[in-house]
């Protein structure tokens, strides 16, 4: 349940929870995090600062043991860590002026699904879709919340495994659930704690950087893809394909295909959260998400290319086997040309008739094979000079 004055604890949240970093187009310190944080390293600390990450260090120094299913729990201030969290805290946490709780979960239960969502009060719906995978990505908003559900992709042996990630993002939370083949977002939380003043930003911040994520990590799988249709693509050229490269052929074009459907429908995700009125997206954090947009459609591009030449690949076998059975159609039919030239002579005179004029001839048998040599030799003459032999 929610505390007593809860929602007017989140309302005085809202306005001091962390400074408004403005974006300028993509030329301003704010713009790029990664600037800002490595020029931090070399200024001064102010006294404030350092008593902030004392406490914050005798905090995370006792970190509670965390239940099957989550991965880390943690309450920011101004972008930095202050306490590992328990699931059972996050609401009380999430209500403190200034305070964002980021909690990653994978593949968890029912029983914990539910737990979370009696701290942030999270809809039925979006809980159902959470415990049950295979959902098409897409966002839905639950009054002032966010579910997002966005498909992940990783190369398993010779196959693309996909997997699920669902996002819940309100007024002081993110929560991720992961489900089947995806990476870790260790490295996403590393990188923005990594860098404070970014993640100061909030939750639409942390939002941005998973999607970024997920995004990213299509790019190993299509550079993989991309090296062996290369390959297949040079060998067609050389021969044809044997039934196993034409299976595998059939199963790369199956498996893009797969992705594609997986891709598409997060440019519809990212262009709402760019253009839509949603809540905990703030304007100035608008043009990070059309980043992401415009680096899917990227990844959409790639698919669609690589179908292509997959396609080009498989129809260019075929023309290459086709022209390899005309060749040899040519030279059986040129050899059978030849060959009946002293066979139907030799039938002719291999009748058993007694008055046969020609084998009366005394140089009869030797003018027969001269006639059917200079034959033989004017057909192979002739087709080697069309290019049937």
């Amino acid at each position: 349940m929610v505390p007593e004055g809860a929602s007017e604890a989140r309302s005085v949240m809202h306005h001091h929870r962390r400074p408004d970093i403005p974006f300028d187009g993509g030329f301003s310190s704010a713009s790029f995090p990664g600037k800002v944080c490595l020029g931090a390293k070399v200024q001064q600390r102010s006294l404030g600062t350092e008593i902030m990450k004392v406490v914050s260090s005798t905090v995370l120094a006792t970190e509670p043991a965390k239940p099957e299913g989550v991965v880390a729990a943690g309450a920011y201030v101004d972008g930095r860590r202050v306490a590992n969290i328990t699931i059972d805290e996050a609401s009380s946490w999430r209500s403190r002026p200034g305070h964002v709780v980021w909690i990653g979960l994978h593949e968890p239960d029912i029983a914990l699904l539910t737990s979370v969502q009696q701290q942030f009060q999270l809809h039925d719906l979006a809980i159902e879709d959470a415990d049950h995978a295979h959902q098409r990505p897409k966002i839905e908003q639950y009054g002032d919340g966010l579910f997002i559900v966005a498909r992940t992709a990783q190369l398993v042996g010779d196959s693309i495994a996909f997997g699920e990630t669902h996002l819940f993002v309100g007024e002081g939370y993110l929560v991720s659930v992961r489900h089947g083949a995806s990476t870790s977002y260790a490295p996403v939380r590393e990188r923005c704690e990594s860098c404070p003043r970014a993640l100061a930003r909030g939750e639409d911040y942390i939002l941005y950087a998973i999607l970024d994520f997920i995004v990213d990590n299509y790019s190993p799988v299509l550079e993989t893809i991309q090296e062996e249709v290369e390959a297949m693509e040079a060998l067609v050229l050389a021969s044809a394909m044997t039934r196993a490269q034409i299976e595998r052929l059939y199963l790369l074009r199956r498996d893009l295909l797969r992705l594609r459907n997986a891709v598409g429908p997060l440019v519809e995700v990212c262009r709402r959260l760019e253009h839509d009125n949603l809540p905990m997206v703030r304007s100035t954090m608008q043009p990070l998400f059309r980043d992401v947009t415009d680096h899917v459609r990227t990844v959409q591009e790639q698919i669609d290319s690589l179908r292509e030449v997959l396609a080009f690949a498989f129809e260019a076998s075929l023309l290459v086997g086709q022209a390899q059975e005309t060749a040899v159609s040519k030279k059986l039919a040129s050899w059978l040309a030849i060959i009946a030239v002293p066979t139907a002579v030799a039938g002719i005179y291999g009748m058993n008739f007694k008055n046969i004029p020609e084998l009366q001839l005394e140089y009869g048998y030797f003018i027969v094979m001269g006639v059917m040599a200079i034959a033989c030799a004017a057909l192979f003459w002739r087709f080697r000079r069309v290019g049937w032999l």
